[in-house]
């Protein structure tokens, strides 16, 4: 027998965008509606359970009766406002499971969904609505903080197109523009921090945007922001990649520490390791089974208070990393956002993102006015699309006229041929 052609599953196949959208459109249809959950007093818990029933829900809806493996590629998170690490608390942990949310305050939510392997995964910040319902215009140091976040994503997915990319004019002139270098990290670090300190915040030191494969949200490349001491990255966007792209501002310095809370969201590594407990074993298969190695909580397990348990082994031996909860270090309020973008031959795709804001809701004193930032803050992300107009039905010519035609008509299909 003939072997069976390996399944092409870059982005060059159709099929494969086609599966990162669907998942896409389900982690944005549900982010919006946990979004609207978030109110003052609701139970973080309580919303994150809902959240992952919700993906679940929508989950099912698609590619039915295909053997195709589809999932949660990331829980619902809901993070308070100095957390810095998407946080999902357990029904066993009685005092963090009666966590409520404070009005006003600023809160991550996170979460996506997968389809055979290819996750979409997003992250918004919002303001809690106060249990009166009452909007009005986010003021202060709170507008300044989601400025600043939303004008450095939108500089960071712009630093992420290849030299060149989007190049117009001569082809001297494209070709000069492909030969520019990238941007390295460093530069992309220096140019969000002239943004965000704009408005009087900081980078989250070690933000990293990662490059994203088939099962996979922590491939072979990575962009840190704000590194730390002894931390970089390493590579930079390609076209016919997928990157997860992550910006995280504070009010305060940026700075991080881990949290004393436990450590709840966890994910499987590829290292293997002979686990001894019966317990530990039992864990990690349902882990395999039911969640691969997308990141899970440990409440979306059977039973909690035994996976608990089992989980103990698997992270001290290496088949399960665990996230630890950490928070800025100065206890000032923390925004992210999380896009999950295609870079193609047309530029930059928004596969998975936040929705966008109404700026004129922001208030703030401070404005960008740094050339260089408005410069590339003014460049599109993709090429204008260019719809071909249909084909129209030829009317039957007067046969005085027709041969008067036919020359035109030649030229016209010539031209066709060339597009």
């Amino acid at each position: 027998m003939a072997e069976e052609a390996p399944v092409d599953y870059s982005l060059s196949n159709p099929d494969t965008l086609t599966k990162y959208k669907t998942a896409a459109q389900i982690s944005q249809k549900v982010l919006e509606t946990v979004g609207g959950w978030c109110k003052e007093g609701s139970k973080i818990l309580d919303i994150c359970q809902r959240g992952d029933k919700l993906l679940e829900d929508e989950i099912a809806k698609v590619y039915k009766g295909k053997k195709i493996s589809k999932g949660i590629s990331h829980p619902c998170t809901i993070s308070p406002s100095s957390y810095v690490t998407p946080y999902t608390p357990l029904v066993s942990d009685a005092e963090e499971a009666a966590t409520e949310l404070k009005a006003a305050e600023p809160v991550k939510i996170q979460l996506g969904a997968q389809i055979d392997g290819f996750g979409a995964i997003v992250c918004d910040t919002i303001l809690v609505q106060p249990k009166d319902d009452s909007e009005s215009a986010v003021t202060g140091r709170a507008a300044d903080l989601l400025l600043a976040t939303y004008w450095a994503n939108e500089l960071l997915l712009r630093l992420m197109l290849p030299p060149g990319l989007l190049a117009s004019g001569t082809e001297e002139e494209k070709k000069k523009a492909s030969a520019q270098k990238p941007y390295s990290q460093s530069k992309i670090t220096q140019l969000l921090e002239k943004v965000v300190k704009t408005y009087e915040c900081n980078l989250v030191e070690n933000t990293t945007c990662w490059l994203f494969d088939r099962n996979e949200i922590e491939s072979k490349k990575k962009i840190i922001l704000g590194p730390g001491e002894g931390v970089k990255g390493e590579g930079l966007p390609e076209i016919g990649e997928v990157w997860g792209v992550e910006v995280g501002v504070s009010i305060g310095n940026g700075k991080v520490k881990t949290l004393p809370n436990r450590a709840t969201l966890h994910r499987r590594t590829a290292t293997t390791y002979g686990l001894k407990r019966p317990s530990s074993r039992a864990t990690l298969s349902e882990i395999v089974k039911k969640f691969g190695t997308f990141p899970f909580s440990l409440r979306q397990l059977e039973d909690e208070r035994a996976g608990k348990v089992g989980i103990v082994e698997c992270v001290r031996g290496g088949v399960i990393r665990q996230y630890e909860v950490a928070g800025s270090a100065d206890a000032e309020p923390v925004s992210r956002l999380f896009t999950t973008i295609a870079i193609t031959k047309n530029g930059v795709q928004r596969i998975a993102a936040p929705p966008t804001p109404n700026l004129e809701k922001w208030k703030s004193d401070k404005k960008i006015t740094d050339e260089e930032l408005l410069k590339i803050l003014e460049l599109p992300l993709s090429k204008p699309s260019t719809s071909k107009p249909k084909n129209k039905k030829k009317k039957k010519k007067p046969a005085k006229k027709a041969a008067a035609k036919d020359e035109d008509d030649d030229d016209d299909e010539d031209e066709d041929t060339d597009e």
